[in-house]
């Protein structure tokens, strides 16, 4: 999603500003003079700290004793304001409107990101990592590409070693089918006409279809894995016989997977609405018996999608397989993301070292440890390594439930995914694991490791331009031959050209 600091936002701001905060603004006047009223009264910190709510998690309500035991050990009076899940244009409105908080995540890379760096909204770390040695670590390991002439704006998180996406699908109806899950391309099509046309739930309708996904903006990921089985080796560029960077509806395996994807369409084996479909809407026809395989996230969200198939179909079984080979035995699935969450500094901070160690803390095994199982003999007991959770006192606090975390624990500078974070009482520990390793062994690498400028000011244009070509290819609206010729021409003309000029020359670089 683009999101662009404009001037023009700034007209409705404060409406927008009233719905996910009660703080007032300050100047830089009244910073200074908080900041040094704070110091000779010996008063705790204030810090605001803006984020995007995650789905998983609840709200923090006035009294939370685990924002108090932050404070007590921070020295800090902490404040959480968050927006919806996704919602990072109110956070880009806030702080267009200059009631900035002292500490800010939002989506990474983003033109938001860039602006703020640019416009020198946002406080170098550098000068703070003595006080952030997690955060150093982590982003001299694994983000050095991120440092803006030497600097790092914030703390970028992406998550680059695991993967969570597989093939789910109702494990119930291939046994009642009598098939196997599918190894290879050509088993899938026998599964997905199997399960249109065999009438897997017993109603005595034809009413089911194989595969469904979601509506996205890139090419449809529900849909990826038969790219990748007919040889596409990364997710976000391609190679031509020269080494030169293109786009991947460029390589010979995009092609062909665009025709496999059609037959399926053109036979009715692909769900017809699922460009209407939400993850909710998808994983609702899952249970209704509507289709028989998906592409979701699974890992912690194994128990849940299987319990809510079993309310509806009690002897419903979910089952999760590696995603299918191509012709020569390639397989590939989750893409390896480039993008995440970027939690920063702002230059409004009261206390920037207080602002730092507020985000190394949250890092930290400490941190972790308070945001995931609370305080100890409260929320939670420890018998050597056995772990007892105290639901009640771990509900007036919102956690979430059945031993899940805090609500700040969930995607502000981690996700539970990343910390390899299961609570004990998780019932399905063992297949939640093991969904992981089959989503990471068959996660598709880059071919380049970074965003460049140009695809974030560029990329919803061309972006946008190649997914309607690829939607009316494998729906039949457009020939697939000459689709893809003129998407070539159209792609470059609308800034494509620009895009790959940037993208070659990143790796160009990437390689010396």
């Amino acid at each position: 999603m683009r999101m662009q600091l404009q001037t023009k936002w700034v007209s409705f701001a404060l409406a927008s500003i009233l719905a996910l905060t009660t703080a007032g603004c300050s100047t830089k006047t009244d910073n200074a003079n908080l900041a040094e009223g704070s110091a000779k009264t010996g008063q705790p910190t204030k810090l605001v700290f803006l984020t995007s709510g995650d789905a998983a998690a609840k709200s923090i309500q006035p009294g939370d004793r685990i924002i108090a035991e932050i404070n007590k050990r921070l020295g800090i009076d902490l404040e959480v304001r968050t927006v919806p899940e996704g919602g990072y244009e109110k956070i880009s409105v806030a702080m267009a409107s200059g009631d900035m908080p002292d500490v800010v995540t939002i989506n990474y890379p983003s033109a938001s990101v860039s602006q703020w760096i640019s416009e020198g909204l946002l406080v170098p770390l550098n000068d703070y990592f003595p006080v952030m040695p997690t955060a150093k670590a982590k982003i001299e390991a694994n983000f050095k590409g991120t440092a803006v002439d030497g600097k790092y704006y914030g703390y970028p998180f992406v998550e680059l070693e695991r993967a969570n996406q597989t093939l789910a699908y109702r494990a119930d109806w291939l046994q009642t089918l009598g098939l196997k899950p599918p190894e290879t391309l050509d088993d899938f099509y026998q599964t997905m006409k199997a399960i249109a046309t065999q009438d897997p739930d017993k109603n005595g309708k034809a009413d089911t279809y194989g595969l469904t996904g979601v509506k996205s903006n890139g090419f449809n990921s529900s849909f990826n894995f038969v790219f990748y089985a007919y040889g596409l080796p990364y997710s976000d560029w391609a190679l031509d016989n020269g080494g030169k960077v293109i786009p991947i509806f460029e390589h010979p395996a995009f092609k062909q997977g665009v025709q496999y994807i059609h037959k399926l369409w053109s036979e009715k084996l692909i769900d017809p609405e699922f460009l209407l479909n939400d993850t909710q809407q998808r994983e609702q026809k899952f249970y209704q018996s509507k289709v028989g395989f998906m592409a979701p996230a699974l890992y912690r969200h194994v128990s849940r999608l299987e319990t809510s198939l079993q309310k509806v179909n009690p002897n419903g079984k979910l089952g999760f397989m590696a995603p299918p080979a191509g012709p020569d035995g390639k397989r590939g699935l989750a893409q390896a993301p480039k993008s995440g969450l970027f939690t920063a500094i702002t230059k409004s901070a009261k206390n920037p070292e207080k602002a730092a160690k507020f985000i190394e803390f949250m890092l930290s095994k400490e941190g972790r440890d308070l945001l995931e199982l609370g305080i100890e003999g409260v929320h939670y007991t420890k018998q050597g390594d056995k772990i007892t959770y105290n639901e009640e006192e771990r509900a007036k606090d919102n956690f979430a439930s059945n031993g899940w975390s805090h609500p700040l624990a969930w995607g502000s500078v981690v996700w539970p995914l990343t910390e390899t974070y299961l609570p004990q009482t998780e019932p399905q520990a063992d297949r939640a694991k093991q969904s992981v390793e089959i989503a990471s062994k068959y996660m598709v690498p880059n071919l380049v490791n970074t965003t460049t400028p140009e695809e974030i000011e560029r990329g919803s244009v061309i972006n946008e331009l190649a997914n309607q070509y690829y939607l009316d290819m494998i729906t039949g609206k457009k020939d697939i031959d000459s689709g893809l010729v003129e998407l070539s021409k159209k792609w470059r003309e609308q800034g494509g050209d620009k895009v790959l000029e940037a993208v070659n020359k990143a790796y160009l670089g990437q390689k010396k």
